[in-house]
């Protein structure tokens, strides 16, 4: 086997080696990556349902000061 023969098979192994290696690299960064944005997400939609839930509280807190003033009004109303 002549040396050219011989250094082009060394260097395509290390080509290859070498993609090998960056492939799983980069397989493991955007696992990383993905993984990091669904706690993001996660957390956005733990978010969201305590503000469904104020926005709840908020509205029955809103009839409740609604009938009150009805009640002071029809008291007012009863005192004159």
């Amino acid at each position: 086997m002549s040396d050219a023969v011989l250094v082009a098979i060394i260097g395509l192994l290390g080509s290859g080696i070498g993609s090998l290696v960056g492939a799983l690299v980069s397989n493991k960064v955007w696992q990383y990556r993905i993984e990091q944005l669904e706690k993001k997400v996660e957390g956005l939609g733990r978010f969201m349902e305590k503000t469904y839930r104020l926005e709840e509280e908020h509205n029955l807190f809103e009839e409740k000061f609604k009938v009150m003033n009805h009640r002071i009004t029809d008291l007012e109303r009863r005192t004159q």
